[in-house]
């Protein structure tokens, strides 16, 4: 007589039911969720929902899918596959224009590299006013406003958004790219000495004429020429 097969062992089941549970929140939630609340949803040790979360995005990357299990913002979610970016653009973006302006861009990386700061310590960076491209920012959700400075008036203070974390795939703001050395090497040069820049006009000038004597002075001359008095009598 055959022995019936053998149930599958409880384990097993718990781990299938986990997966298909995680893979069916995840397709609707609208923003990474944490590992922990998954658990809590779940009643699942966190532990457990952590390498099956795991092992989906290993699953999903040796099986070729059109999707991606990712980690980003300090949570879990799906995402389309990289490789099949350039047919979701089309699909999605054909006919749009949802690009930032440059004006945008430049106010988001000062705020990214410099949060939290103020509307007007982006203007100031900036060197125009930033305040329409800072509401077009918190419109689109990647900036928001994190508190208030102890500054006069105590102006609100901007940083990034978890959208903004997840548009461009980071767990956190120290994956950002570093900033390049734009400082020139070396110490800043000199200040000119008082009345250096009449001497070199004056040099400028004789030239312009083509009097080239004036050029041929002794020392005691060149002293009188970067002497301060001499320019303040001109009112220079």
């Amino acid at each position: 007589m055959t022995e019936p097969a053998a149930a599958p062992s409880q384990s097993v089941l718990l781990d299938d039911e986990l997966r298909k549970a995680l893979e069916a929140i995840l397709l609707v939630v609208e923003e990474p969720v944490d590992a922990n609340t998954l658990a809590q949803v779940l009643e699942a040790p966190t532990d457990q929902v952590v390498a099956t979360l795991h092992a989906l995005r290993a699953d999903y990357v040796d099986g070729g899918r059109g999707f991606v299990l990712r980690e980003v913002a300090g949570g879990w979610r799906l995402y389309t596959d990289p490789g099949a970016a350039a047919y979701v653009e089309r699909f999605v973006l054909h006919g749009r224009s949802g690009r930032l302006s440059q004006a945008a861009l430049e106010t988001l990386a000062i705020v990214a590299y410099k949060q939290p700061v103020t509307r007007a310590q982006i203007s100031q960076i900036r060197g125009v006013d930033a305040d329409g491209a800072v509401r077009s920012l918190v419109t689109r959700g990647l900036v928001e406003e994190i508190g208030r400075s102890e500054l006069p008036g105590q102006p609100l203070l901007y940083g990034t958004s978890a959208t903004f974390m997840e548009r461009l795939g980071l767990a956190s703001l120290d994956e950002l790219p570093p900033l390049p050395d734009l400082a020139p090497p070396g110490p800043p040069p000199e200040e000119p000495a008082p009345g250096g820049y009449k001497a070199a006009r004056r040099e400028l000038d004789a030239l312009a004429r083509g009097d080239l004597g004036v050029l041929d002075v002794d020392a005691e001359q060149i002293e009188l020429a970067m002497d301060p008095s001499d320019d303040a009598a001109d009112g220079s």
